[in-house]
């Protein structure tokens, strides 16, 4: 049987697989659920990683990643829409459940946020259309302060369905525990994303003390001080039925381990600890 409710994103054992060994390395533990990164799609080719989510009958929880769109000047912002674009496309081959959106920080030489919160908003509206038409949901992820300058000026929930009320139909938000645990905000905007029907995602991992690299020292699920079960419980409260996304950075750690002996503590901690 299915390990119901568990996806990997495929980052997590990045280093380790391909796309098609990470694939192979899943369904030997029964995990049908998949969240690959554009890269790792590019390397082996569009038309083969959509045969394999086929042929596997696998569900995709989303393809990571569009945005980036602040730019110094019209030419990058036309380039980040047509990549977005692309990416959309991309996701709708896949049948992903969703395109996941790290939006982008300040564009280069810039110290206006505002600004640049504002360019993410109009770079949003500008590939909605394309989304809506190909039927893949976009999803605001909010990305912890400490990253605003330079992958993502969008740092909370709140700030993100203010997008998304801005924008309406077609647009949510994924709720990445790494990033939004610490928000005082946190739980009553998870229920204003409910109301709404805006959650698209539910990642999880843990927050180390120490971490030792902001990018690269996420935790393994257990291992850290997020109140995972309280998260997702809320999650679940406000309508999210989807499965949670083991998405794990770990270069001094978990990268370095076996790939198997990586997906089976994920599925361990998933029913112990999640």
């Amino acid at each position: 049987m299915a390990v119901s409710g568990l996806s990997i994103n495929l980052a997590t054992v990045r280093q380790q697989y391909d796309m098609r060994q990470a694939v192979e390395a899943c369904l030997k533990l029964d995990i049908s659920a998949i969240a690959p990164w554009r890269d790792q799609v590019h390397a082996i080719g569009l038309g083969e990683a959509a045969r394999i989510v086929a042929d596997n009958r696998l569900k995709v929880t989303g393809l990571c990643r569009g945005g980036m769109f602040p730019a110094a000047d019209a030419e990058g912002l036309r380039a980040a829409i047509d990549d977005n674009r692309r990416a959309i496309d991309e996701a709708a081959a896949l049948n992903a459940d969703c395109l996941v959106l790290v939006v982008g920080g300040l564009p280069k030489g810039s110290k206006d946020i505002v600004h640049a919160r504002e360019m993410v908003a109009d770079g949003i509206a500008a590939i909605l259309p394309h989304a809506r038409s190909a039927g893949i949901p976009l999803a605001i992820e909010p990305l912890h302060p400490m990253y605003a300058a330079d992958r993502a000026c969008v740092n909370t929930l709140e700030q993100a369905l203010d997008i998304c009320d801005l924008l309406g139909g077609g647009v949510g938000v994924a709720v990445d525990v790494y990033h939004v645990w610490w928000d005082p905000k946190l739980y009553e905007q998870i229920a204003r994303a409910g109301a709404k029907g805006k959650i698209l995602a539910h990642h999880i991992c843990d927050w180390l003390v120490p971490t030792r690299d902001l990018l690269l020292d996420r935790g393994m699920m257990g291992d850290g001080v997020i109140d995972l079960k309280r998260i997702r419980a809320a999650v679940e409260k406000a309508g999210f039925s989807g499965p949670q996304e083991v998405e794990i950075f770990s270069e001094a750690n978990w990268w370095k381990k076996p790939g198997e002996q990586v997906l089976s503590t994920c599925v361990e901690r998933f029913h112990t600890i999640c």
